[in-house]
């Protein structure tokens, strides 16, 4: 396949992040948008790695696999956290940090 494909797969998962973040009041389904959108950075960075012959690409996406790890480990604990309180993951009704 031609890496430009892939890049165009890229943008068309990022582009999908992004207009689930967006416009989704779910904390679960905006958390799963970053994931995605992080996951296309990933696939651009390999493709990016492939096509230049080096393993810088694949290095700075495992550093963002570990990223994004430690952030499903604290994004779910917070979730989970409000949803026992409050009993709804809705971005809006979740005014926590105000007091």
């Amino acid at each position: 396949m031609n890496p430009n494909d892939y890049l165009v797969l890229s943008a068309i998962l990022f582009a999908i992040g992004i207009l689930g973040f967006l416009t989704r009041r779910n904390a679960l389904v905006a958390f799963m948008s970053v994931e995605l959108m992080l996951n296309a950075a990933n696939l651009a960075l390999v493709t990016f790695s492939h096509v230049y012959g080096s393993l810088d690409g694949q290095v700075g996406a495992f550093f963002v696999m570990i990223v994004a790890a430690a952030e499903v480990v604290v994004g779910l604990a917070i979730i989970v956290t409000i949803f026992r309180s409050r009993r709804t993951t809705s971005v809006d009704d979740t005014n926590l940090l105000k007091f």
